[in-house]
């Protein structure tokens, strides 16, 4: 054979001798001797790498560590970037997390009860944002990027392990990627005002002014904008007052528009779980609530608006750590 599927699927590279070691990799593979042909180098289909963040426990809230998380990341795009062998090979980012112990509960570590609201959802909208935006400057190829969860039998709801739902409840980060599933294929330009420069965050995270990008795409008789409102530190703060400027409509019609949240009171089953009095063992009515309280939810009824020149202007609160996405159709 003269091919693997790719690879290291190694840890970081947030350490040096990650570093190390994903360099060396690619080096062997690129010029060292492949011991199944007896030739010199050996093919990769993929180029694959962990990074993870560094959330902490502050006493009387969690600070997420996108820094670390986004540092990783750049160190290994540099590192792919500098082969020209593999500059253009996809990369897959086998388990790209906000912290290294998908099966560390909440009960022993505090700073993971992030994982069970709208915080993880935000950070994980954060975070593939600043991926893509990455990449374009390294110019290398991301393929995709992996979220390691998985399904915890016999624990207590929102035991605060990494998963996607608890006991069959979907948690806000579910949500999330179901609006990312509604997106269009094809991205368009979209700027916010109030987003922050992504070397900025790579450099110090989102410790002073909150980060409210937006990303934009469209497909046939569709435009949809998601728009979100993220800071490291979990705590209360005034909501972002969003005016949302779409152009480019079909002139003289009328468009749908539809508009999904996911914050403390929508798209939240922990916070209705919360409200319930924390049940360890829900009767059937209350798990019935809390698997409709789990469901992507509008934050309005859908509204029929008319454009004008080609465009419509949307106004709304974007409390903090809200996820917002905007369906446009005609």
């Amino acid at each position: 054979m003269d091919e693997v599927a790719g690879g290291p699927d190694s840890t970081g590279p947030g350490s040096p001798k990650a570093i190390a070691f994903l360099h060396d990799f690619l080096e062997h593979c690129a010029h060292g001797k492949n011991f199944a042909t007896g030739k010199t180098g050996t093919r990769l289909a993929f180029v694959s790498f962990h990074p993870k963040g560094s959330p902490k426990w502050l006493g009387d809230h969690v600070q997420m560590g996108i820094s670390h998380q986004l540092a990783a990341i750049d160190q290994g795009f540099s590192i792919v970037a500098s082969f020209p062998e593999w500059k253009a090979t996809p990369i897959i980012l086998g388990e790209s997390d906000p912290e290294g112990c998908a099966a560390c509960s909440a009960e022993q570590n505090p700073q993971n009860g992030y994982r069970n609201g709208p915080l993880y959802a935000s950070y994980t909208a954060e975070v593939l944002a600043r991926i893509q935006e990455l990449a374009v400057q390294r110019s290398v190829h991301i393929r995709a990027a992996v979220n390691w969860s998985f399904e915890f039998e016999d624990q207590p709801p929102f035991a605060g392990f990494r998963e996607m739902a608890t006991n069959g409840i979907d948690k806000p980060v579910l949500n999330l990627f179901r609006m990312m599933g509604l997106l269009g294929g094809e991205q368009v330009v979209a700027q916010s005002s109030g987003a922050l420069a992504t070397n900025d965050v790579l450099k110090s995270g989102v410790r002073g002014p909150a980060d409210v990008p937006v990303v934009a795409t469209r497909k046939e008789r569709q435009t949809d904008v998601l728009v979100w409102n993220y800071h490291d530190d979990d705590l209360a703060a005034a909501a972002a007052p969003i005016e949302l400027n779409i152009d480019g409509l079909p002139a003289a019609k009328r468009v749908l528009v539809e508009h999904f949240r996911i914050d403390a009171t929508h798209s939240n089953a922990f916070e209705a779980w919360k409200a319930m009095g924390s049940p360890q063992q829900p009767s059937q009515t209350q798990y019935r609530e809390l698997e409709a309280a789990g469901q992507l939810q509008l934050l309005s009824s859908p509204e029929w608006m008319t454009e004008e020149k080609g465009a419509v202007t949307l106004r709304f609160d974007l409390p903090r750590q809200a996820v917002s996405l905007l369906r446009v159709t005609w």
